[in-house]
C-alpha cells in the first residue's frame, strides 16, 4: 500500500519502516501555554492594571481597536515569557492564547475590521512603540505618540505593590541598595564610559526589600554609585510609614553609598544603616592585633580565619561624628583580606561577627535579584536614543520581573520551585506547548499528556485559585 504523502512535508529520516514526516499545518498552536498562570496571577494582584493606571491615553478613542491596558499587558507578559524584543510582535499578534491571556475578547482576531488586521487580535511593534517614544509632554494634538508614561506615578507604584503583598505590616524591613552597570552599544543619550567597569554603560540604581523590586532608577554613569539614593530613601520609606508606622526600617549597601549626607538623615528618621566602608591606611592600622591573631590561627590551621572587632571611628572631614565601625581581620591563603562595615546598630543590637557575616554579607541576594532582571527579564535591553524610552523600558521589565515574584510568592509556594528564578519558572511552566481551540463559548488550551510539570503545574493552579480574588487594595 502506498503512503500518502504530500510534496510539501518535510521528510526526516525513516524510523523502522515508518517515515517521519514533519509540517506546518497542526492549526492554533502555542509555545507558551503556562501564560494561563500569569493570567491568574495579574487577576489576583492587578500588578499590569495598575501599572496601566501611570499612563495617559491621549488618542482618539472612536480611532482605536487596541486599548491602553491591552496594550501594556501585552508588553509585559511577553517580557515574562521571554520575547524582549517589540519585533517579536509582529509574530506574537497572531497568537490566540496570548491574545486570551491579554484579556481580548476576540482571541482569533476574526473579527477586525479590516481584512489586512483579520487574524491578528494583538498589536505589532509599530504600535507597541508608542508606548516607549511619546514625549513626557505630548497631548491629543500629538501626530503619532499619544500614549505618555508619568515616571513619578510608576515609582510610587512599586512601593504599592510591595505594601499590598502583605497581609499585615512586618515588624522590622531592610532596604538593600546597589549601583550596577547596563552596558550600552550605541549613542544613546547619556552613555558615558566607566573606569570601574571598563565600558560604555548606564549606571541604573536599584532597592530591593527581600524579593520585592522598590526602586529601577536609569541614570548616566559619569556620577557616584549614591548619587540620587537619599532622594529616593526619603520617598520610599515615607510612603512606608504612611501605611507601616511601627514598622523599623534598615538599610544596606556596599561602600559606594556610604556617605555622610545617606547616614546623617537615617540617624535623623530613625532608619537603621549597614554600610561598607573603604578601607584606609587609618582603619587597617587599628586592627593589627586582631590581623596578626588571624595570620598565626591560618598558619597553624592552614584554613582561611576571620576575627571581628568592633572600633568607634572618624574620618578626618567628611563625617559629622564618630560611629561605630565593625572590623572583619581575615587571612587567606592569598594574604590578609581586611574589610570594614560602618553601622548605626550597636553592640547590644547585634554582636560584630552576626553583623558582619548574616547582616552585612546577606545583601548579596540582592544581586541575585539584579541578575534575574538583567539576564532574564531584559532590564539591559536599553537601546532606545533617549533616557526617557530607555526609562520607560526598564519600567516595563521591572514590572515584568513583579509579576514574576508574586506568581512564585503565591503560585509556587510548598513547589520544588518555590525559591526558582524566573528563567527556571519560564522553562518549566510558562513555555509548555498546547493546542487552542477557539468556540463561541470557551478557549480550549490542550497540553501534551506527558508534560513533565504537569503536577507541579496543577499544584500551582490550586494555590492560586484558594486565594481571594482580587486581594483588598491599601
Amino acid at each position: 500500500m502506498n503512503t500518502e504523502c504530500n510534496p510539501t512535508h518535510l521528510d526526516f529520516s525513516t524510523l523502522g519502516s515508518r517515515q517521519i514526516l514533519a509540517d506546518f499545518d497542526g492549526g492554533d498552536i502555542t509555545s507558551d501555554g503556562g501564560a494561563l498562570l500569569l493570567r491568574k496571577t495579574e487577576q489576583l494582584t492587578g500588578v499590569i492594571a495598575q501599572f496601566a493606571a501611570c499612563f495617559t491615553d491621549h488618542r482618539n478613542p472612536s480611532l482605536v481597536e487596541h486599548s491602553l491596558e491591552d496594550l501594556v499587558a501585552q508588553r509585559v507578559h511577553a517580557l515574562a515569557l521571554g520575547y524582549e524584543d517589540l519585533n517579536d510582535h509582529d509574530d506574537l499578534r497572531h497568537d490566540p492564547l496570548l491574545a486570551a491571556v491579554v484579556g481580548k475578547r476576540d482571541p482569533t482576531g476574526g473579527g477586525r475590521p479590516r481584512a489586512r488586521d483579520q487574524g491578528k487580535p494583538l498589536a505589532g511593534k509599530s504600535t507597541l512603540n508608542r508606548l516607549e517614544l511619546t514625549p513626557a509632554a505630548a497631548d491629543s494634538r500629538a501626530r503619532y505618540k499619544k500614549i505618555v508614561c508619568h515616571n513619578r506615578q510608576v515609582e510610587r507604584l512599586f512601593v504599592t505593590l510591595f505594601l499590598q503583598a502583605h497581609d499585615e505590616p512586618p515588624k522590622h524591613i531592610t532596604l538593600d541598595l546597589d549601583a550596577t552597570d547596563d552596558p550600552v552599544h550605541g549613542r544613546q543619550l547619556g552613555r558615558f564610559f566607566h573606569g570601574y567597569y571598563k565600558n560604555y554603560c548606564y549606571l541604573p540604581l536599584y532597592i530591593f526589600c527581600g524579593d520585592h523590586l522598590l526602586c529601577a532608577r536609569l541614570r548616566p554613569a559619569d556620577i557616584d554609585a549614591s548619587a540620587g539614593a537619599l532622594s529616593q530613601l526619603r520617598r520610599i520609606v515615607d510612603q512606608i510609614r504612611e501605611k507601616w508606622p511601627k514598622t523599623k526600617i534598615a538599610i544596606r549597601a556596599d561602600s559606594g553609598f556610604c556617605r555622610e549626607p545617606i547616614m546623617a538623615w537615617c540617624e535623623t528618621n530613625g532608619v537603621d544603616y549597614v554600610l561598607g566602608l573603604a578601607q584606609n591606611t587609618r582603619l587597617k592600622a587599628m586592627i593589627q592585633t586582631e590581623a596578626e591573631e588571624a595570620r598565626v590561627q591560618f598558619e597553624r590551621t592552614r584554613q582561611a580565619t576571620r576575627v571581628f572587632a568592633d572600633l568607634r571611628y572618624r574620618t578626618l572631614e567628611s563625617w559629622s561624628r564618630a560611629r561605630r565601625v565593625v572590623a572583619k581581620a581575615e587571612h587567606l591563603a592569598k594574604g590578609a583580606n581586611p574589610r570594614f562595615v560602618v553601622t548605626s546598630l550597636t553592640t547590644e543590637d547585634r554582636a560584630a561577627g552576626a553583623l558582619y557575616e548574616e547582616d552585612y554579607c546577606g545583601r548579596g541576594e540582592m544581586e541575585n535579584r539584579i541578575k534575574e532582571q538583567q539576564l532574564h527579564l531584559f532590564a539591559d535591553r536599553t537601546s532606545a536614543a533617549t533616557m526617557r524610552a530607555n526609562q520607560t523600558r526598564l519600567f516595563f521589565s521591572s514590572i515584568a520581573y513583579v509579576l514574576l515574584e508574586a506568581l512564585r510568592r503565591l503560585g509556587l509556594r510548598g513547589t520544588d520551585l518555590a525559591e526558582a528564578q524566573c528563567q527556571t519558572i519560564r522553562l518549566k511552566l510558562l513555555k509548555l506547548g498546547a493546542l487552542v481551540r477557539v468556540t463561541v463559548r470557551k478557549v480550549w488550551v490542550k497540553f501534551s499528556s506527558g508534560c513533565p510539570c504537569a503536577m507541579v503545574f496543577r499544584r500551582v493552579h490550586a494555590n492560586l485559585s484558594g486565594l481571594r480574588w482580587p486581594p483588598p487594595r491599601r
